[in-house]
C-alpha cells in the first residue's frame, strides 16, 4: 500500500512540475489614453484611486500580475478571470462604447459594487487595497449613478 501511496505522489509531483512549464500571457494590450475611462470620464482623484486599486487589475489593460501568477494552475485560473472580467467591462476601451452601453456598464458597476459582488471576494485575500468600506461602496456607488444619468441617451 505505501508503495502505490508513493508512486501516486511522485506522479502528482511530476504532473505539477510538469505544468510550471504551460505559461499564461501576461503582456497587457497598449492602452490608448484617448479610448480610457480615466481620460474621458475625468473622476475625481478618490474615486479614480479607489477604481484603480478595486477594479483595474481584472478590467482594463492595466493588469499587474503579482508573482503567484507564475504557479500554474493558479495562473490559469487568474488568466480566466482576467479575461472574463475584460469580456464584461474593460475601462481601457471606454471610448469605444456607445452611449447606451457606456451608460449600461456604468449601471452595472454601480449594482456589482452595491450589491457586494465587485471586488470579487476571492481576489481580496491578496489584496486587502481592494476591499472597499461601505463608505467607499456608497461613495462609487453615487458617482457611477450620477454618471450613467449623464450620459445615458434620452429616448
Amino acid at each position: 500500500m505505501k508503495a502505490i501511496v508513493k508512486k501516486i505522489l511522485i506522479g502528482l509531483l511530476i504532473i505539477l512540475v510538469a505544468i510550471q512549464f504551460v505559461r499564461i500571457d501576461k503582456d497587457n494590450p497598449p492602452v490608448e489614453e484617448s479610448q480610457e475611462f480615466m481620460t474621458i470620464m475625468s473622476p475625481p482623484a478618490e474615486i479614480a484611486t479607489l477604481m484603480k486599486a478595486s477594479c483595474y487589475d481584472c478590467h482594463s489593460h492595466e493588469t499587474k500580475y503579482p508573482w503567484y501568477t507564475n504557479v500554474a494552475p493558479v495562473s490559469w485560473w487568474i488568466k480566466k478571470h482576467i479575461n472574463e472580467g475584460r469580456g464584461h467591462l474593460n475601462f481601457s476601451i471606454w471610448g469605444t462604447y456607445s452611449a447606451k452601453k457606456a451608460a449600461h456598464k456604468l449601471e452595472e458597476c454601480y449594482e456589482e459594487v452595491e450589491e457586494g459582488k465587485m471586488p470579487l471576494t476571492s481576489y481580496l485575500p491578496m489584496h486587502p487595497e481592494a476591499k472597499l468600506s461601505d463608505e467607499q461602496v456608497n461613495l462609487l456607488v453615487n458617482w457611477f449613478k450620477e454618471k450613467e444619468k449623464e450620459i445615458a441617451p434620452q429616448e
